[in-house]
């Protein structure tokens, strides 16, 4: 949280959220969970008055959000390897790599990147919470690449705007089953929770806008090298617009991408699909401005040696 009163005024875009939603959105790392415990302690007001997580916000309006106290992180540092590619006073810019979550959820106590980074030392931004610390972003789990995170309040607010307001240039590398009728294009389509299979996201006329943009890098027998440039940061968007437009990612057995569910069921793909044995998907770059010099800084990594491996196998 920031260590001082702060204003967030609502824009036209989002008249219509939830307080709580729209608190995750500004602030950038806060968990719904956390963001309603602060609203029901009385931390968050509009016009003075206190209000619900369900509260409806309308343009205009302002929030008016009050620093608690900020408490140190219950989790335990652990020494888990990461390369870094930049490191100042106000942020770290690293690659994840596959496998590893970026924070405890559900399920998962230990072992993620929140783990490592106080393995490095306590001075991580607070605004995320105790179960967030420094964390402005996030890859899914079985994603590998290039992450940012913050040292400092100050430094995570700036970032969050950024992304926010879509300011932060992300491509990923992405290796999809079949061939696009399109070398390029632009997918909108909306997304939101899959109401019967709920650990997935689906198209879903009610969910949330979501845009990506992908162009083909190289076509190979059976697959296709993408580079895709997700406009909007939705849970899974790459991953659920390349299945809605038939070609879900290899590896991807959430969303239709596993080998057996392409007919792929023996032989040395089949076999490297199993190794592979996530979504090949890569955070390949990611270009952002600066939170305190104002440069912009562009940042790249190779993708890591399973999805180079999928290459080979589909190139041979």
């Amino acid at each position: 949280m920031p260590e001082t009163p702060e204003l967030l005024a609502v824009d036209a875009a989002e008249a219509g959220l939830r307080l709580d939603r729209f608190l995750v959105s500004r602030l950038g790392g806060p968990s719904r969970a956390e963001v309603s415990r602060w609203i029901q302690a009385g931390a968050v007001t509009i016009g003075g008055a206190p209000c619900r997580p369900a509260h409806r916000l309308r343009a205009g309006d302002l929030v008016r959000v009050v620093a608690p106290p900020a408490l140190p992180s219950p989790l335990a540092p652990e020494v888990i390897p990461f390369e870094r590619l930049h490191e100042d006073d106000d942020i770290l810019v690293l690659v994840k790599p596959a496998g590893l979550a970026v924070h405890p959820g559900a399920g998962v106590r230990g072992g993620t990147l929140v783990n490592a980074l106080l393995a490095l030392g306590p001075a991580w931004s607070s605004i995320g919470g105790v179960h967030r610390p420094g964390i402005v972003h996030r890859l899914d789990r079985g994603t590998s690449g290039v992450m940012v995170v913050a040292r400092n309040d100050q430094a995570h607010r700036a970032l969050a705007e950024e992304f926010r307001a879509r300011r932060v240039e992300k491509e990923y590398h992405a290796v999809v089953w079949g061939r696009p009728a399109a070398a390029r294009g632009r997918i909108e389509a909306p997304i939101g929770r899959d109401p019967v299979h709920r650990a997935r996201m689906a198209v879903r006329d009610a969910g949330r806008a979501a845009v990506t943009r992908y162009e083909t890098l190289e076509s190979l027998p059976r697959a296709t090298l993408l580079s895709v440039r997700p406009l909007t940061g939705r849970t899974h968007q790459i991953r659920v617009h390349c299945a809605a437009l038939g070609h879900p990612l290899v590896g991807d057995s959430l969303y239709g991408g596993s080998a057996v569910a392409r007919g792929v069921d023996g032989g040395a793909l089949a076999a490297a699909v199993r190794r592979l044995a996530r979504p090949a998907l890569h955070a390949h770059a990611l270009a952002f401005t600066h939170p305190s010099t104002g440069a912009m800084l562009r940042f790249t990594a190779p993708a890591p040696e399973d999805f180079q491996l999928i290459l080979e196998t589909l190139r041979a």
